[in-house]
């Protein structure tokens, strides 16, 4: 139990964080392959289907460019501004780092909320949820901002007392969980880990479009936050996967900025100074603009 105690350096953070994304990429690609046999014996194999996981990966390619040059200095600095005015030291150790997932976890749900709920922040979430396909591939893809909003729900984290890096590590580990939650092939699990834990049935039901399944299931790791907090629907009817106003393209560009060029349609429809910048702030969909949210 000595590990539980001994301090973890931000290297060593570094390269755990490093070897579980490699690990889950090569998992989850190997995943994607038994996917696609499924989809060959039932028959639903087809070139949409394979031009949309394509893109996906294209559309995750360019999402890497735009984070590391744009995003990750930015994220990395601010977390470290504001860690000089922590109001504790906490160490980074194994039990620091327990907790700091729950937190992190929590953190993660009401910033997955905060992007369903306001317009701004869906047009770059609305990229990941707009594949009408749900397999493997749909986990890696995302909007153009989508690194620029976490900052704001993990400043708070950093001023408890938390190292940057092991809040980076820790946002990283609830991302990664949310890997094997995007397949078909997995039905429901026992009803213990489905009371608690998020699963592939819990986020399916986040990346439909039906209407009873809008705006659900926000939890990473828990979905005990969704059953406190009102936000919780159970996999019942066949899931309609992806946005009310469907893309329609396997072009990964067109995919990729297709949230802000949605948003920027309806900000030039919008009458008055007020009125556009309510088209920011708001649901997305109240200016007619994306048709209403869907269920992240």
């Amino acid at each position: 139990m000595d590990w539980l105690i001994a301090s973890v350096s931000e290297l060593e953070l570094y390269n755990l964080e490093t070897a579980l994304s490699e690990w889950f990429f090569v998992i989850s690609l190997a995943f994607l392959g038994l996917e696609f046999v499924r989809y060959a014996w039932r028959r639903t194999l087809n070139w949409r289907l394979f031009g949309d996981t394509v893109a996906n990966f294209a559309v995750q390619a360019l999402y890497l460019v735009v984070s590391v040059v744009l995003f990750f200095t930015f994220y990395v600095s601010t977390l470290s501004f504001f860690h000089q005015f922590a109001f504790f030291d906490i160490p980074t150790n194994g039990w620091s780092l327990v907790g700091l997932l729950f937190i992190a976890d929590f953190a993660y749900y009401w910033e997955h909320r905060f992007s369903h709920r306001v317009a701004l922040a869906w047009a770059t979430h609305s990229v990941h949820h707009s594949s009408p396909h749900y397999n493997m591939s749909v986990a890696y893809r995302f909007g153009p901002m989508d690194a620029f909003w976490p900052v704001f729900f993990h400043v708070p984290i950093v001023l408890m007392g938390f190292d940057p890096f092991a809040v980076i590590f820790a946002e990283a580990v609830v991302l990664l969980y949310q890997t094997w939650l995007h397949t078909e092939a997995i039905g429901k699990l026992p009803k213990a880990i489905e009371m608690v834990f998020n699963t592939p049935s819990h986020h399916r039901v986040h990346h439909g479009r039906n209407p009873e399944y809008l705006d659900k299931n926000y939890g990473g790791v828990l979905i005990v936050w969704d059953r406190m907090f009102g936000s919780f629907a159970e996999e019942e009817d066949k899931v309609d996967f992806g946005i009310t106003r469907p893309i329609n393209s396997m072009n990964p560009m067109v995919i990729f900025v297709s949230g802000f060029s949605r948003l920027w349609r309806e900000f030039q429809r919008a009458k008055g100074m007020m009125a556009r910048l309510s088209v920011l702030y708001l649901p997305p969909g109240s200016g007619d603009s994306g048709g209403g949210t869907q269920t992240r």
